[in-house]
């Protein structure tokens, strides 16, 4: 009985180890993991919240912290090396290459404000912060391709619910390191440096590609389970930040609230093990079935991303890659990296990435000293801060979903969301404008969601405009445009005019700066000019994405997805005779015995 009862606890035991294999090699546990990194990747979110100390610890100017910001965007966004790492490189190497950059980078940044090191010339700190955010863009090619390349035909609502939660991340870091470190803006620093070079270390090994390109019956489900359970985090959040802007919160408080945050974030994980767990029941019954059918593990076929042209397998392979950039093939087949480099749609996605970001980026991290500039204190400035950082995730999220909705049902082009984000840019940037009370946390709102409709839509709208075999080196060159579009706008425009107001004001006063220390501007007139011609900007490139709209509707209208849908088909047809005829020799083997 003994003998029995150890076998049986073996056998328990078995059970279990073989049920955690079956969860961390799954599909959902990938895609979960890819959550994790992305919630724990977007530091620089919170550049607002850490550039005043930044500038008051080493005496910059507008203009000198502006350029600071300058890097910030240019080592996040400076993508295009990364993906061509990306396509010859695993994924989980990918990132942990970014998260070593990532510890490297805001750890200097974070010796630099503390005085631990003598104060260094801008350009190393600009070299820093620009090693620093490069991470971010190792997590968005490492994550983003591989997601997009297992889920293709939920590869919308994947994309909003990856950049929501990276939206997020900003948000999730201040209620941490409140209660880790306080109100501490230094700590800020050295928290961003830490936690999300920590989280890819842990999950990076699970994230590769699964050669999964079919649809499953459950799918759409499942992701929505994740969509939802990202927005109780949301929510949560949301919550505490407007009740610790009511009520002073100790560090208990701070800790519980921390807490809350924690749970919610890995709430995902167990919509993984309750579905695991559902397959694994399922296997059970199956393997204790009598003459079931053998089930093998299906062979899955990795999707082709686009038919082959036959043209092009009689072309002359010593032909330069340069011969046939403008014979391009039709939207949606596999483009070269050339081919959609010259394209007027890479065009029209560069126009509006280049405003959608520039614009946006340069509110968001002058966010601080324009609460400033009107009158708001440092809590109510971190606040809006973290009110950009959910509505960006809010509008990521919905971006996504209702994308995918509109074009399923009523084949809404893909771009309408772009003309929507810029005309809703326009509206934000006005409100701080001409400000009344409280208009300043509704612009906020207005645009962290605009920013958030932007990202998932240039993601997706490059994989299904020029097909999936370079989307990792693709999706960062639409990403290049951004520093630029953050230099002009943020260093040359915004920072220019700011100082030049500063000046006057210090001149109006019959004050003389003193050197090395920083120019500090107060009212209305400081963004005012600034904030008017991104606020034109906004409106035009929305109406440049209406001829965006135009060229793609055709295109829309159409089944984009046919291709995958196809290899659905095959594989499943393989799968069945394949089942079919390993039943077939059981059965007649079974007979043999018999006989």
């Amino acid at each position: 009985m003994n003998i029995i009862l150890t076998n049986n606890t073996n056998t328990r035991q078995i059970g279990v180890v073989k049920f955690i294999a079956q969860v961390i090699k799954g599909r959902w546990f990938m895609l979960c993991a890819s959550f994790f990194i992305m919630g724990g990747s977007g530091g620089s979110y919170v550049f607002g919240s850490y550039s005043e100390v930044i500038k008051s610890t080493q005496g910059y100017d507008q203009s000198t912290l502006n350029l600071l910001g300058f890097f910030k965007d240019l080592g996040g966004n400076l993508g295009a090396p990364i993906g061509l790492i990306g396509e010859i490189s695993p994924p989980w190497l990918v990132l942990l290459m970014g998260s070593s950059l990532n510890f490297v980078g805001y750890f200097m940044i974070w010796l630099v404000v503390t005085g631990k090191i003598l104060k260094p010339p801008i350009w190393q700190v600009c070299l820093y912060i620009a090693i620093g955010v490069s991470s971010q863009n190792f997590a968005n090619t490492g994550i983003i391709t591989t997601c997009v390349k297992n889920f293709p035909e939920s590869r919308g609502t994947i994309l909003g619910v990856l950049k929501g939660y990276i939206g997020l991340s900003g948000a999730i870091m201040t209620q941490l390191y409140l209660a880790i470190y306080g109100n501490d803006s230094e700590s800020l620093i050295l928290l961003v440096a830490w936690l999300p070079a920590v989280i890819p270390a842990i999950f990076a090994c699970v994230v590769r590609f699964m050669k999964v390109g079919t649809k499953q019956p459950n799918e759409e489900k499942i992701i929505n389970q994740f969509l939802f359970a990202s927005v109780v985090l949301a929510i949560f959040i949301m919550v505490m930040i407007i009740v610790q802007k009511q009520v002073v919160f100790s560090k208990a408080a701070y800790a519980g609230s921390a807490t809350g945050v924690c749970i919610l974030f890995i709430l995902p994980l167990f919509i993984v093990i309750r579905q695991e767990l559902s397959l694994w029941n399922i296997k059970e019954k199956l393997a204790l079935s009598a003459n079931e059918v053998v089930i093998e593990k299906p062979e899955i076929v990795e999707p082709k991303e686009s038919s082959p042209i036959p043209e092009e397998k009689t072309k002359d392979p010593k032909l330069s890659c340069f011969a046939n950039i403008f014979n391009k093939p039709e939207r949606g087949e596999d483009h070269t990296i050339l081919q959609a480099l010259v394209s007027i749609d890479m065009l029209l996605l560069l126009t509006s990435s280049f405003v959608g970001y520039g614009t946006n980026v340069t509110v968001v991290d002058n966010l601080g000293q324009i609460g400033k500039s009107l009158g708001y204190t440092g809590n109510t400035v971190k606040s809006f801060v973290s009110l950009v950082s959910i509505w960006n995730y809010s509008g990521r999220v919905l971006s996504g979903l209702v994308s995918d909705t509109l074009l399923r049902k009523y084949k809404v082009p893909r771009p309408m969301l772009l003309v929507f984000s810029h005309f809703l840019t326009c509206i934000g940037h006005l409100l701080i404008v001409f400000p009344k009370p409280g208009s300043v946390y509704f612009a906020s709102v207005i645009i962290g969601f605009a920013f958030g409709v932007l990202l998932p839509m240039l993601y997706a709208l490059v994989s299904e405009l020029f097909g999936l075999k370079h989307f990792s080196t693709l999706q960062n060159c639409v990403l290049m445009v951004i520093p630029i579009g953050s230099y002009v706008l943020n260093v040359r425009v915004t920072g220019f005019l700011y100082d030049q107001e500063a000046k006057n004001q210090l001149k109006r006063s019959g004050k003389e700066r003193l050197q090395g220390t920083e120019l500090t501007c107060i009212g209305t007139e400081c963004y005012k000019h600034s904030l008017i011609i991104m606020a034109c900007l906004s409106f035009l490139a929305g109406l440049t994405s209406l001829i965006f709209v135009a060229r793609t509707s055709k295109f829309y209208k159409s089944d984009i997805y046919k291709k995958f849908t196809h290899d659905a088909t095959s594989a499943e047809t393989k799968l069945t005779t394949t089942s079919v005829i390993r039943y077939e020799d059981k059965r007649v083997n079974n007979e043999g015995v018999e006989h």
